[in-house]
């Protein structure tokens, strides 16, 4: 019960190739992915906030408040939002009294985007950004989508300054089995065909699979510390079906 992943880190720019996301099993990888999933959010930009809204029952405006608030940045406070698709993140984070900046690959979503922040086309992994220039960072659902995340945490301890947080925000298999077998039904077959009849079948068939990208929750934890983040933790919201990683910069 989650929203679309947003776009992947790349090294290229422009247009994205036409590549499909493939169905059934298989996962694409490596240039592949890239290729694959940042088509597939072009294609479903037009509708991708009003699915988002109906298939989590607006449980992503919730989540995205708790991700804002749990930032704990001072009003005024600058924050990068990676992968920002159509801006939501942005928005909230404006509501804050933060100043948002946003970056994704998808020119799709850039196009389709309803924020007032500035948002332009960029790699999530080499930031046109000064070290120590930014006072936090955001980044929703797209953690399953970077072909690795050592290299995105990194470029997160980068850019941020020391004192300076991030917050993430991406989908996670609760750990009551109950709750675990309802949301792998939902999460598995409803959301699939909910995105097959309102936009894109292949896209939201890959979003259940895509979970599968995700590293252990404690190797995810010793990346982040490992880069610079020494107190982060991990929040499980909604009875775990959303995780979220906190951090300050060291």
């Amino acid at each position: 019960m989650a929203p679309a992943p947003t776009t992947p880190d790349s090294p290229t720019s422009g247009s994205a190739p036409a590549h499909s996301m493939p169905e059934g099993d298989t996962l694409p990888t490596g240039d592949e992915k890239v290729e694959a999933v940042q088509s597939m959010f072009d294609a479903i930009a037009p509708r991708y906030d009003m699915v988002n809204r109906i298939m989590t029952f607006r449980l992503d405006v919730r989540w995205r408040k708790r991700t804002v608030a749990d930032l704990g940045l001072a009003p005024g406070s600058s924050v990068i939002d990676l992968a920002c698709g159509t801006g939501d993140f942005c928005r909230d984070l404006e509501a804050g009294g933060l100043h948002p900046l946003g970056f994704d690959l998808s020119w799709g979503m850039l196009d389709n985007a309803r924020t007032t922040a500035q948002l332009a086309q960029g790699d999530a992994l080499r930031l046109p950004l000064r070290d120590a220039s930014v006072d936090g960072a955001t980044c929703g659902f797209a953690l399953r989508n970077f072909v690795e995340l050592e290299p995105f945490f990194a470029e997160l301890a980068r850019v941020v300054r020391p004192g300076g947080r991030i917050a993430l925000l991406d989908v996670a298999e609760p750990p009551n089995p109950i709750l675990k077998a309802g949301y792998n039904v939902y999460f598995g077959k409803v959301v699939p065909k909910i995105g097959g009849l309102l936009s894109d079948k292949a896209a939201y068939s890959y979003l259940p699979r895509s979970l599968a990208y995700l590293p252990e929750p404690d190797a995810m934890m010793a990346s982040l510390r490992s880069v610079g983040f020494d107190d982060a933790e991990r929040n499980l919201l909604s009875g775990g079906i959303t995780q979220l990683l906190i951090g300050t910069r060291s």
